[in-house]
């Protein structure tokens, strides 16, 4: 039975929110209420009763409650009720669009102990009214339209929206042009067809820029509402871009219409067109085009500003090829012409129209450009004479006779109106080689020609002569001259350097030598090289012999210093020259030429720079007095020295001993020693002397020098007087003895220094630019120990050597130390 009562009491209160159980449990009445409707939009006053809840008496005091949709949940605040009575009031507007149903719970309770008495669902129906209008997508639409376009094709669709309730006539609405702004033409007409809620706007016709740019349409959507009808609006705006619709037509021509022959790049006239389209777009600007111009003598180029035809003379105009120009010219437009026109308009149809596009139409054969007739005159002036041919060539060989003839060049003239007499002139002729004759044009040499000349180019040399007419103005032609010069062996071969370094080693080793000839093939490479004379033997030698570039071997038998040699150098026909080598061989450890330490030690300060010139200036003071002094016969004598060991004293010229006498004292202590009387002594001095003399005459002027640089001491190569100024010093020692001769010749020591100081020999520097090398310092005399670990070997003694050493000039005792000395 109790579940039987549950479904009863669910489909008489319709309640789904009251469960089977709390009805049985409770035994609560069963209360009926109806479903509430409100009208959506606003009232005259808030809040408005919408209804009451009636409910049975009861014995206990109830209290009513509302819970759900429009009270505390969205929308809020919307409903209440009262809480005493049952009363439902409306508090604010609602809007259908946004909700159509509002769910809500009703509760009555005790208000003794707040016991629910009974809960039930109340539903509140929202009722749609005519409240929006209907809206469209955009605002404003925006068409760019090409003149040329067709009736057929798509211009754009609008679309509107309605929030009303679907179905019903508020949300239906329709769609209309309202209107046209401005007033198309009989020959243009817009229509807008509706689907659904869009509607597609289309034109029938023809476009024409000219007459209108833009249109605005104005386009209304408007719904079907019974009580009120609701609308909104949209603008089109249809942009038409001008083309090509009006063709140019000639209205005149300016200019003078003649030109001068041989003249180009002037204009001669110029032709003015007319055109109906937008000014400065393609479709207004024109391009003209030349017919009847088989020379292309002329081009015509449109004027951007006034778009006027300015014609040309392109190449120039030979009045003798006649003196009038017929021409063609036809102008059109940049971009295709295009036409449009109406034949008929059929009312529920697109209308009937005719077409021209480019090269294609639909009626009449496309209109042809349009074209004037233009006729330039050509006036005659003094044409210049011109060479037949142009170019000329002769052959000549080079060294040729002064007078030699060359060629003849002769000028001609097309005028028909000027005679024909011309001078002929030397126009470019460089080298002042040729002479031409004013009357004939005859062309013979005045100088020897050379094909070494910088100004031959490829074995061409290159004259210009000029023709000058008698015609007013004078006018000139210019002919050429190429004389191809042929050889000659005029020209020995030539070294690129003859000055070079070279390293001493105990290798042989090696530098190259290139040569070269100003003559061509065959007079020139590759050369045959030799070195002359007889002191290039074990020392010297080419290798190879033949080519441009050869190699310069230098043997290990060489020694330091500057070396002359004689290369001679022949080309393919046996022709050539000796040339002198300079080589300089030194050291060069730790430098890659001998010219490094020279460059390093020149390098100074500008202090350093202003004592030499001080040193300098006191140096030729020095020099001056020296000139005004003279040698007397006053002789001064000079006391040996106690003390071991030898002085550099310089002298006045280089050829030892030939100056002034000047007697040497020597001690009592010598006398005894050498048991040799003063005199005597002398006398063996003097002997000792001639018989150097006697001896070095057997040598050969290069090889003493040589001998003297290898055997001086390093004091005598560091006084500064340089290489020859070796020859004019003096040693004086206080050994008078033979004892010291018989020592070194014993030993041969002087052979170990000649090695010992060929090592200490600077790379690339003068003999004078040594810095001093000290043996024995002054004071008493010690032995170097240096000196002292010298091996000596067991080799043969050479007495050629002697005859150039230090102590071998302790013999001479005197030396030019008097007042009065001359430095001349």
């Amino acid at each position: 039975m109790g579940t039987i009562a549950c479904l009863l009491a669910i489909l008489i209160l319709g309640i789904v929110s009251v469960s089977c159980e709390e009805l049985l449990h409770r035994h609560k009445r069963i209360w009926i209420i109806d479903a509430f409707k409100i009208e959506e939009g606003p009232h005259e006053h808030y809040p408005y009763e919408l209804d009451k809840i009636n409910i049975e008496t009861k014995l206990f005091d109830m209290g009513f409650f509302l819970h759900g949709e429009g009270v505390d949940k969205d929308p809020i605040d919307k409903l209440f009720i009262v809480n005493n009575t049952g009363v439902i009031f409306v508090n604010g507007e609602l809007d259908y669009e946004s909700h159509q149903l509002l769910k809500l719970t009703f509760e009555a309770r005790d208000v003794s102990n707040n016991i629910v008495d009974t809960r039930l669902g109340v539903e509140v129906e929202i009722l749609d009214i005519n409240d929006n209008p209907p809206v469209f997508q955009n605002n404003t639409y925006n068409i760019n339209l090409k003149e040329s376009a067709s009736q057929r094709d798509f211009l754009t669709a609008v679309t509107a929206t309605d929030k009303d309730k679907k179905g019903t006539n508020n949300s239906t609405f329709d769609l209309r042009i309202v209107s046209i702004t401005p007033k198309p033409p009989d020959e243009l007409a817009f229509f807008l067809k509706q689907q659904d809620m869009t509607g597609i706007i289309k034109f029938k016709g023809c476009l024409d820029h000219e007459k209108s740019e833009k249109y605005t349409i104005l386009i209304e959507a408007k719904d079907r509402g019974e009580v009120v009808q609701l609308s909104s609006t949209c603008t089109v705006i249809i942009n038409i871009a001008d083309e090509n619709n009006h063709m140019p037509v000639f209205t005149g021509q300016t200019g003078a219409g003649s030109i001068k022959e041989r003249v180009s790049g002037v204009e001669v006239l110029r032709l003015q067109v007319l055109d109906q389209d937008s000014k400065g777009s393609k479709a207004w600007m024109a391009k003209y085009t030349i017919q009847g111009d088989k020379d292309q003598n002329f081009k015509i180029t449109t004027d951007p500003n006034t778009n006027e035809g300015v014609l040309f003379v392109d190449k120039p105009l030979d009045y003798e090829e006649g003196s009038l120009r017929n021409l063609s010219i036809s102008v059109e437009n940049e971009v295709p012409y295009f036409s449009c026109k109406v034949k008929s308009r059929p009312a529920n149809d697109l209308w009937e129209v005719e077409t021209i596009s480019g090269t294609s139409s639909t009626g009449p054969t496309p209109l042809p450009p349009p074209t004037r007739q233009v006729t330039v005159k050509v006036e005659d002036v003094n044409d210049p004479p011109f060479f037949i041919p142009t170019i000329k060539y002769v052959m000549l060989e080079e060294n040729a006779a002064v007078g030699s003839y060359l060629e003849t060049l002769t000028a001609k003239d097309i005028d028909r109106s000027y005679a024909n007499s011309f001078v002929y002139l030397k126009g470019n002729d460089t080298e002042d080689w040729v002479a031409v004759d004013t009357k004939s044009g005859k062309l013979t040499t005045t100088n020897m020609i050379d094909r070494e000349s910088p100004h031959v180019k490829n074995n061409v040399y290159q004259v210009t002569v000029l023709a000058v007419d008698d015609g007013k103005p004078p006018m000139t032609g210019t002919g050429t001259l190429n004389i191809h010069i042929k050889d000659q062996n005029d020209n020995i071969p030539q070294l690129n350097t003859s000055t070079m370094d070279m390293c001493l080693s105990e290798e042989p080793s090696m530098v190259n030598i290139t040569a070269f000839d100003l003559d061509g093939d065959p007079y020139s490479g590759p050369f045959t090289f030799q070195l002359q004379g007889d002191n290039v033997k074990g020392k010297w030698r080419i290798d190879p012999l033949h080519g441009y570039t050869v190699n310069l071997v230098k043997e290990n038998t060489v020694y330091a210093g500057h070396h002359e040699l004689l290369l001679e150098v022949l080309d393919q026909q046996g022709q050539g020259a000796i040339h002198h080598l300079s080589i300089t061989v030194c050291d060069c450890s730790g430098m890659t030429n001998c010219h490094m330490r020279r460059a390093s030690g020149a390098k100074i300060g500008a202090s350093a720079v202003l004592i030499f010139i001080t040193t300098f200036l006191l140096l030729l003071g020095i020099l001056l007095l020296a000139f005004l002094m003279t040698c007397k016969k006053e002789l001064k004598w000079i006391p040996a020295n106690e003390d071991f060991g030898e002085h550099l004293i310089s002298s006045n010229i280089e050829i030892p001993g030939t100056d002034c006498r000047v007697p040497t004292a020597i001690t009592e202590v010598e006398k005894v020693e050498t048991n040799v009387p003063l005199e005597q002594y002398n006398m063996t001095w003097k002997a000792d002397l001639h018989n150097y003399f006697n001896q070095s005459k057997q040598h050969s002027q290069f090889e003493r020098g040589t001998a003297l640089r290898q055997s001086a001491p390093t004091q005598f190569r560091t006084s500064g007087f340089g290489r020859r100024s070796m020859n004019s010093a003096r040693y004086i020692t206080r050994n008078s003895s033979w004892r010291e001769d018989n020592y070194l010749k014993k030993h041969k020591l002087i052979t170990l220094l000649n090695q010992r100081m060929n090592r200490l020999q600077v790379p690339g520097e003068e003999l004078g630019d040594y810095a001093p090398h000290p043996y024995v310092e002054e004071g008493d005399l010690e032995t170097d120990h240096q000196l002292d670990a010298i091996s000596i070997p067991e080799i043969p003694f050479n007495q050629d050597t002697l005859l150039y050493l230090g102590p071998r000039f302790n013999n001479l005792a005197s030396i030019c130390n008097t007042q009065g000395l001359s430095t001349s």
